[in-house]
């Protein structure tokens, strides 16, 4: 449960309710890929969270996703269903990235907590998140770029609501923000071989 940090970088937000949502988030990714990966650079897809939260399991499950189209060269994906990125190996996963690939970009993923009005919604921006803030855990910010998809609504007892959550909120995100990614990158693999 990640919120993101502020600054003047840009923030975009698409509600996966739309049916144009995952073709409008695809092309706001790519033109942010664009403008900072060059065509050289490593990009990493940081899924973060657990699987045994349905609030939370948004990360893993587009990390399962996206490792079935992990196709392209420069394209690596951490946290998956079967091997999740969370609080507990979160440090240790950042650092073997940077060891691994010293030209890491990274596209962080994370569920988020926001108004009732919200929920549904996917933002994407610039800049780093903040794992685990949502549920009051200090952990290290982490991305180049994020992507978070508001599961439910902030208020007491956040830890209760992750649990609550439905899982089709969940599977309607990761299916818009899967499809979103993989034309994100079908467009700067296209770029690149022109």
């Amino acid at each position: 449960m990640s919120i993101f940090l502020k600054s003047k970088n840009r923030i975009y937000y698409f509600n996966s309710a739309e049916k144009n949502a995952a073709f409008e988030l695809g092309s706001s990714l790519s033109e942010l890929l664009r403008e900072h990966v060059l065509l050289n650079k490593t990009i990493i897809f940081l899924c973060i969270g657990s699987d045994r939260a349905t609030g939370d399991c948004l990360g893993p499950i587009i990390g399962y996703k996206l490792s079935k189209y992990q196709r392209y060269q420069n394209f690596y994906v951490y946290g998956t269903l079967e091997e999740p990125v969370h609080a507990k190996n979160l440090k240790d996963t950042i650092a073997m990235i940077y060891q691994t690939h010293d030209d890491a970009f990274i596209i962080a993923i994370d569920a988020s907590l926001g108004k009732s009005s919200h929920i549904g919604y996917i933002t994407l921006g610039e800049g780093s998140l903040k794992p685990g803030a949502g549920v009051d855990k200090d952990l290290p910010a982490v991305g180049d770029i994020f992507i978070t998809g508001i599961v439910n609504f902030s208020g007491m007892l956040d830890n209760m609501l992750l649990q609550t959550t439905r899982l089709n909120v969940v599977m309607s995100m990761a299916d818009q923000i899967c499809l979103a990614i993989k034309l994100s990158i079908n467009k700067l693999r296209d770029v690149s071989l022109q």
